[in-house]
Order: structure tokens, then C-alpha cells, then sequence
């Protein structure tokens, strides 16, 4: 499975930094988004980097409501800090957004501020296995 690894000596904070480093839409940067159930249990939502969650289709997706978790709880959560978590190995049931099938490659967080990830969207799907559901889980465009 291919996966382009970049490495940065400044971090990248924020979906902008990102796009701006790599010189690409902000449209392909990804986004891994921690939430949590009603029964505190976490999930994971991986988004375009210009879209947000739908927390309604997210809830619907998931078969129960969802609200977005605090820091402390992502990092209890996954290992990581806020604008670390990866897409992949912490084991979190993961939604990922339809929208993020129709690229070739997309770029996502690499586990630290001064890493990221670049693949196929397929091979991101066929190493969450089991733990993934592709769903229509961001807002609609106005």
C-alpha cells in the first residue's frame, strides 16, 4: 500500500497550513475529527478539510447522538493531542465522508503537527476495515 510521508520543520496548525506547505486545495487536506456517544464511547469522523460534520447525519450514521469530544478526551481517547490524530491505528469506529472517495489521494494529519500523510482514499478505507462506514456525514454547501 503507498502512503507519501512529509515532514516539516514548522508545524502545520490548521487545514490552510497544510494545503499552503504542500501548494494544494484545501479541499484534499482531511480532517480527523473526534466525537463521542451518548454512552461516552468514542468514534472518529475523517471529513474534507473545507467541509464540517453534520452532527445530525453523523448521530444518523452512527444509530446514536454524537457531540464533539474535549481535548482531554481526544487525547484519553486516540494518544494524540488535537491537530495530531491520525486517520488510522487507534482503533475508533471511523465515518468517513463520501465527498473524500471522489479524490485520488488525499493528505491527512501523520500523528504529529510536523507530519502528514498522503494516500488513495481506497487504501485509507481498506486499513480501517471492519472499524469503517462511509456515509454522507458533512453539511450541505449553501
Amino acid at each position: 500500500m503507498e502512503a507519501e510521508f512529509y515532514e516539516f520543520s514548522e508545524p502545520t496548525l490548521s487545514v490552510e497550513d497544510s494545503a499552503r506547505q504542500l501548494n494544494v486545495k484545501p479541499e484534499k487536506i482531511v480532517k480527523s475529527l473526534v466525537f463521542e456517544d451518548k454512552d461516552d464511547s468514542p468514534l472518529l469522523a475523517i471529513v474534507s478539510g473545507v467541509d464540517r460534520v453534520d452532527l445530525e447525519k453523523l448521530s444518523d450514521a452512527h444509530g446514536s447522538e454524537v457531540r464533539v469530544a474535549k481535548a482531554r478526551k481526544v487525547e484519553k481517547f486516540t494518544g494524540y493531542k488535537i491537530g495530531e490524530v491520525p486517520p488510522v491505528s487507534h482503533g475508533l469506529e471511523t465515518y468517513v465522508d463520501e465527498k473524500i472517495m471522489d479524490f485520488d489521494s488525499v493528505i491527512a494529519g501523520g500523528g504529529s503537527t510536523h507530519t502528514l500523510v498522503e494516500l488513495d482514499p481506497r487504501n485509507l478505507i481498506a486499513l480501517l476495515s471492519d472499524d469503517c462506514c462511509v456515509a454522507k456525514i458533512s453539511e450541505d454547501n449553501a
